[in-house]
């Protein structure tokens, strides 16, 4: 009887957790740059005499789907898609983090940041001079036009650091951003970006819906599994009374 149970217990756990997966990938469908988060799961023998056959799903990190999603033209100067494969590096802390969402801020002081981190360039993190326009090539490379308006004064300031990183070394941190197993990767020079773009999503808000959909009828089939598997233990326990 206990078999039955420990299979309708392990299925709910994991359907649970597939929920909570779809759900965050669901949740963040209009977040730029934003890679939907896998699920992999495989089975871990429970420990304790008597109990070789039984067996639980154990959870683990499936990954990230790193297809590329849409590019948007938005017309602000700041804004960059990367076309392809490729990832924007960013300080955090003493590594790099990574990410696709290329909506760039740049503060009073002329720092770029994504998301209150530090864009890296070809020195460090990058700090403009003051500018009147500025535009951003396929490379990474920002030109800016100086304050004073004049055309001809135009120079290349930095460099943005485009990296890539195949999908089996990366993972998400505790902040949704993107880190390898190494603190630092090398520039790709191959990786190029689309100036005053956007990335979307890659994430298909119908296929998470209807993933979500199949979990919960999956979850009540596993409610109803452990509801007969009492009642039948309920009923070999009266016959052994003998009532």
């Amino acid at each position: 009887m206990d078999h039955l149970i420990y299979t309708a217990v392990s299925g709910a756990t994991r359907s649970l957790t597939q929920q909570t997966i779809h759900a965050n990938n669901l949740a963040n469908a209009n977040t730029e740059g934003f890679r939907a988060d896998l699920e992999r799961a495989g089975s871990q023998q429970v420990n304790g005499y008597g109990y070789n056959s039984r067996y639980m799903v154990n959870s683990q990190n499936g990954g990230v789907d790193m297809n590329p999603g849409a590019l948007k033209e938005t017309g602000r100067q700041l804004d960059i898609g990367i076309k392809g494969d490729g990832l924007i590096a960013l300080q955090n802390g003493r590594r790099e983090a990574y990410t696709r969402n290329g909506h760039i801020d740049v503060d009073t002081d002329g720092n770029l940041t994504i998301n209150g981190l530090a864009v890296l360039g070809d020195a460090g993190p990058i700090q403009l001079p003051p500018f009147s326009s500025m535009a951003i090539g396929q490379d990474g490379t920002i030109t800016i036009i100086p304050d004073n308006g004049d055309f001809m004064a135009s120079q290349d300031v930095d460099r943005i650091k485009l990296v890539d990183v195949p999908a089996n070394r990366l993972r998400k941190n505790k902040d949704g951003l993107l880190v390898s197993n190494r603190a630092t990767e090398p520039r790709a020079e191959a990786v190029q970006v689309a100036g005053q773009h956007l990335e979307t999503s890659n994430v298909s808000a119908i296929t998470e819906m209807v993933s979500t959909v199949s979990l919960n009828r999956q979850f009540e089939a596993q409610i109803k599994m452990m509801k007969a598997a009492e009642t039948l233990a309920q009923a070999g326990n009266r016959l052994i009374r003998g009532s």
